[in-house]
């Protein structure tokens, strides 16, 4: 275990340097931020200046190896906005899009897996039919349209739920959440089904052709024939067996879910780092552009490595000393 995290952690470094090159040198060769953050009617001199202070008139290469230097010790940078330590500014935004990522991600496997499961054991039910005909439904309608749809419904026709904001939270730890108010969790509902409709969707399909794999299976057949009942055979023999992939999607999602939950912050106003991203793209504030991918990078790093030690907890045939391990 420890030379395979040791190894892990060996990629992760790699990996995170490799894209930071990328972003750096992908975002900072975009376009001039002092246009933007000096006033028009400024001089050379004043731009000059401004680029100076900003650290944009040195090269290229010599801003990246400066940025270097400073995430080595956690520091990526300045916003050029709001002249705070950008990460600072990242940390304040993203318990907003984690909890809306992993309510998101529970609404969809507790919907999608048991919904997944009944499709695949009754495959050529109405009932089966059904949900595989919504499962395309969800995989097909767009994230933003879906959410203008239930803005218009919940919010502007029957007035259920408030179309946009946070609500109250409450500090856990030191983090403010809102699920665990009435008026955040009225917030909440809407883009968190929204943002967990696809996946949802996702999970019902990837239950389901497991499921109907796994009836067929030697082992599923023996359990039947001694006498099991349906629901052990179903919840140990056919559940257990097929959670090795679906742990896997729900692994990787939750990444992109954290990642690209801006279409969805932007149409319910959710104050994430969604709305902070698109903020600074519009203003050129490469800092916080840098600092928003490199941590939604490790984000992905880390909950890859969450679940592939999950892999030797559900399936004793992986090992985490190597593939040789594994022969």
């Amino acid at each position: 275990m420890l030379a395979y995290a040791i190894r892990r952690l060996g990629q992760s470094l790699f990996v995170l340097l490799l894209m930071s090159a990328l972003v750096f040198i992908g975002v900072y060769a975009i376009g001039d931020p002092v246009e933007l953050l000096v006033n028009p009617m400024a001089d050379e001199a004043e731009r000059l200046r401004a680029a100076a202070a900003l650290g944009l008139d040195r090269p290229l290469l010599e801003q990246y190896w400066s940025f270097l230097q400073g995430a080595a010790s956690g520091d990526l940078g300045k916003s050029f906005v709001f002249n705070v330590p950008a990460l600072s500014l990242i940390l304040s935004k993203l318990p907003a899009t984690m909890e809306l990522a992993f309510v998101a991600m529970v609404i969809a496997i507790a919907i999608g897996i048991p919904l997944g499961l009944v499709a695949g054991l009754k495959p050529d039910s109405f009932i089966g039919r059904t949900i595989m005909a919504g499962s395309i439904l969800g995989f097909s309608l767009p994230t933003f349209w879906v959410g203008l749809v239930l803005v218009m419904i919940f919010s502007v026709h029957l007035g259920w739920l408030p179309s946009n904001g946070r609500g109250a939270t409450v500090l856990v730890a030191g983090i403010p959440v809102s699920f665990l108010t009435a008026d955040g969790l009225a917030h909440l509902a809407m883009p968190a089904f929204n943002l967990a409709l696809f996946k949802l969707s996702l999970l019902v399909r990837l239950t389901r052709a497991g499921a109907r794999e796994a009836v067929l299976q030697d082992y599923v057949k023996f359990a039947r024939a001694k006498g099991l009942t349906q629901s052990r055979v179903i919840g140990v023999h056919v559940l257990k067996n097929i959670l090795i992939p679906i742990v896997t999607v729900i692994g990787l999602e939750l990444g992109s879910v954290i990642a690209f939950a801006i279409v969805t912050e932007s149409i319910f106003a959710w104050p994430g780092t969604g709305k902070l991203l698109i903020d600074s793209i519009n203003q050129l504030d490469r800092p916080v552009i840098v600092a928003y991918l490199l941590v939604i990078v490790t984000l992905f790093i880390v909950i890859n490595f969450v679940v592939d030690v999950l892999y030797s907890l559900l399936d004793p045939r992986v090992r985490l000393g190597g593939a040789s391990a594994a022969h």
